[in-house]
């Protein structure tokens, strides 16, 4: 692998320079024009930009005509998550498969509407001939997303009717890509771990077709393709708290926006995949993971409250771990007082660090959550409070389950291609006019000099 540094010539760097000085612009014009930087206001309140049925977000309450922080509240289609989770939970059955239905079709199957709808998803699962050695193996990407994407657009290839966007050659498509993307994922880590000789061996195991998906990621990342009860529940769930979480996401609104132009199927995923890899989106939970093993190098006694918390101090600080300042998994955009997904998941989480034997790591990562949200309202003045979001469980339940790095945001694009697929669907179906949204220039106009007089 090439030096990254000998990629930066003094000639770049120069360059790279005159841009900085050029396109800098004075963030007192940002106030001074009422500008609502990243399409929010100081309060965390999304700007207005279009209507859906999807799915819902409330996180705060109007109280005798005050706007009042209140627990988080997810809905998907009308209906509370949690309740779709305990009615999984009670009826002992997997929900990622039915979650997808409700998000795309609008509606809750009943038993023969979702076995046939998982008849007719599992049927497009297989890939292409060759696909896996030609696509995945002969160039495989240190970076998964990135192999997820190539792979996404050269599907496209593939595809004998790709650029139709009516309706039903969408839905086929959707339902190809949702069904397709497991494999994509976990073929593109093995051919990644084989290739840089971190795995002496390259096994592929096709999907089980009497497999839930959930099911299958851990049947085909595992060699010996086992897995308990309690691990495949977990996984599931993940997935059904990462499949949709509103219109405003980057990478679903990404969606929307490149939808509105009328392209493809294959190049609207892509582009909310190149969203999703950003470490503001999707990767937050990789960098809780990280977060939390440098604490357990650093702090003696995990049960310490006073050492937990000033070591977190030392975080917030840009003193210790990645010197960033960020205590990563607190907080969220929309949420305040809580993140009704991380509630969700907390229990499920729970007993797989009893199955595991890591109650220690767990009751670690609870007196975080506890004391972080007081060390950061010490230290930072806050416009609305902070508190767990989901990414501040998901990194602990993937390295429980053994998953490696480089599949965590895949995870999260697995679930959220269900999301992505019928925000698409919405965009199609209520096609308007291509998103566009205004920029002020605040560039002085200038006369123009001729060559000999610069």
């Amino acid at each position: 692998m090439k030096d990254i540094v000998n990629l930066i010539t003094p000639e770049i760097a120069t360059l790279s320079q005159k841009c900085i000085n050029n396109s800098k612009i004075d963030s007192q014009l940002y106030i001074e024009h009422k500008v609502n930087r990243g399409l929010r206001d100081l309060n965390g309140k999304g700007v207005l930009t279009g209507l859906t049925e999807i799915s819902e977000i409330i996180s705060k309450k109007n109280i005798n005509g005050v706007e009042t922080p209140c627990d988080g509240e997810l809905y998907y289609r009308g209906y509370r998550v949690e309740d779709l989770v305990n009615g999984m939970i009670s009826d002992n059955r997997f929900g990622f498969e039915e979650i997808i239905y409700l998000l795309i079709f609008g509606q809750l199957p009943n038993k023969a509407e979702l076995n046939d709808f998982k008849t007719v998803l599992y049927s497009y699962r297989p890939l292409p001939n060759n696909f896996v050695r030609d696509i995945i193996m002969k160039a495989s990407s240190t970076d998964m997303m990135n192999s997820l994407a190539r792979s996404v657009l050269t599907l496209y290839s593939y595809d004998s009717n790709p650029d139709d966007t009516s309706i039903p050659n969408v839905l086929r498509q959707c339902l190809q890509l949702i069904a397709r993307f497991p494999q994509l994922a976990v073929y593109g880590y093995h051919a990644y771990n084989y290739g840089t000789k971190k795995s002496n061996s390259f096994f592929i195991h096709e999907p089980d077709p009497k497999l839930s998906i959930a099911e299958n990621i851990l049947y085909m990342l595992r060699i010996d393709g086992k897995f308990t009860q309690l691990e495949v529940q977990v996984l599931d769930m993940a997935l059904i708290l990462h499949a949709e979480h509103g219109g405003g996401n980057n990478s679903t609104f990404t969606t929307h926006v490149v939808s509105s132009s009328g392209t493809d199927t294959y190049s609207a995923i892509a582009a909310a995949l190149g969203s999703l890899k950003g470490p503001k989106h999707g990767g937050a939970n990789i960098k809780v993971s990280g977060m939390f093993n440098d604490i357990k190098v650093n702090v003696s006694d995990w049960s310490d409250r006073e050492e937990v918390s000033a070591y977190l101090a030392k975080i917030l600080h840009k003193e210790a771990f990645d010197k960033a300042g960020l205590i990563y998994g607190i907080g969220h955009a929309i949420y305040s007082v809580s993140d009704p997904r991380a509630k969700v998941f907390k229990g499920f989480v729970k007993s797989l660090s009893e199955e595991k034997g890591l109650d220690k790591e767990y009751a670690l990562y609870s007196l975080v959550e506890e004391l972080a949200p007081e060390v950061i309202a010490k230290e930072r003045k806050m416009y609305k409070g902070v508190s767990a979001n989901v990414d501040f469980y998901s990194g602990f339940v993937y390295d429980m389950l053994g998953l490696p790095h480089e599949l965590f945001t895949p995870i999260f694009a697995i679930a959220r291609i269900a999301g992505w697929s019928a925000h698409r669907i919405e965009e199609l179906i209520n096609a308007g006019k291509i998103i566009r949204p205004a920029y002020m220039n605040v560039q002085p106009q200038r006369k123009y000099i001729p060559m000999g007089e610069r």
